[in-house]
C-alpha cells in the first residue's frame, strides 16, 4: 500500500515538473503485455517516455535502480504504444524522473532504443 501510494505521488510530483518544463502530458501509466510506462509526453515535436523512479533514503540514487532489463521493457511498451497510437512527431526519446530523499531529478535522453 505504502508503495503505491509513494508511486503515485512521485508521478504526480515528476508530471508537475515536467509540465513546468514544457512537456505537454498524453497519458499516464500506460501498460501492455510488453510492460509499462509510467508517463507519455510530448516535448516540442518529440515523443516522450518517461519512467518516474523514487527513494525516500539517499542510500541508493532513485535513478541507478532502472537497470537494462528495465530499460528493455520500457522499449517494448513504447514500440507498443507507437504502433497502436499514431502521431506527428519527429524524434522519440526515453527520459528519466528520479526523486531520491525528496530531491527531484530530470534526465533527458537517460537511454536509447537501439532500434525501436
Amino acid at each position: 500500500m505504502f508503495r503505491k501510494l509513494l508511486g503515485d505521488r512521485s508521478e504526480a510530483r515528476a508530471a508537475r515538473e515536467l509540465r513546468r518544463r514544457g512537456y505537454r502530458i498524453i497519458t499516464r501509466n500506460f501498460s501492455c503485455p510488453a510492460g509499462e510506462v509510467d508517463i507519455v509526453a510530448r516535448s516540442g515535436t518529440t515523443l516522450v517516455f518517461v519512467e518516474v523512479r523514487s527513494r525516500t533514503t539517499g542510500d541508493v540514487d532513485a535513478i541507478e535502480t532502472i537497470d537494462a532489463a528495465k530499460q528493455r521493457r520500457i522499449c517494448r511498451a513504447a514500440a507498443a504504444y507507437v504502433a497502436r497510437t499514431p502521431g506527428s512527431y519527429t524524434d522519440i526519446r526515453f527520459d528519466v524522473v528520479g526523486i531520491t530523499a525528496g530531491v527531484l531529478t530530470v534526465i533527458e535522453g537517460a537511454f536509447d532504443s537501439g532500434d525501436m
